[in-house]
């Protein structure tokens, strides 16, 4: 008993008393290189939230987070069958906008886009416009957008408008409106 009046309990930041190294954060390539030099225990963690991503959060970083600290099996995000039909379609019309550069490009008829020109197009395997057009490949935004813009259809966005026609851009859809055709010609004339 007369033990315990001996020992002194510490309170504060100097209770570590100097046992082992403490942990920091390393900020640069210099200071992480000084500690692996020294012989430090050097970890790593990724960060979902960065830069400006830490001011404008993704769902899909939001998403990585939850299956990260989830302990359940999470099911992948798919583009669905919807999209799988609508990429399939579009492929197969012959006025898509990759099937009339095609022809321009070999100077023939415009065809029907095989799996193979379209991954080509989009610097994919084959194999895989074959798993977007089942439905079963990983949503990535990138690409659907890349391949909206070669098959000239909506693949992203509300459920209602997959498979409609992209709008028309440039000066040949201003022409069309009428509206602005005539706007142009008057200015012209007046100079």
């Amino acid at each position: 008993m007369s033990d315990d009046w001996d020992t002194a309990v510490k309170i504060g930041s100097k209770t570590r008393g100097g046992g082992g190294q403490r942990e920091s954060v390393i900020k640069g390539k210099s200071a992480l290189n000084a500690a692996m030099r020294t012989g430090s225990v050097v970890a790593t963690e990724k960060k979902y939230a960065v830069g400006n991503a830490a001011t404008k959060p993704g769902p899909e970083g939001q998403r990585l987070t939850k299956v990260d600290r989830s302990d359940d099996i999470v099911k992948v995000n798919t583009v669905g069958t919807k999209v799988g039909k609508a990429i399939s379609t579009a492929r197969n019309n012959p006025d898509s906008p990759l099937a009339k550069a095609i022809a321009l490009r070999e100077k023939t008829e415009p065809k029907t886009v095989t799996q193979s020109q379209l991954g080509a197009a989009l610097k994919i395997k084959a194999a895989d416009v074959a798993k977007f057009e089942a439905g079963t490949a990983t949503r990535d935004g990138r690409l659907l957008r890349a391949m909206e813009t070669h098959l000239g259809v909506k693949l992203t966005g509300s459920e209602e408008l997959i498979g409609t026609p992209l709008p028309a851009k440039g000066k040949k859809a201003a022409a069309t409106k009428g509206d602005s055709s005539k706007g142009e010609s008057s200015k012209g004339k007046g100079k």
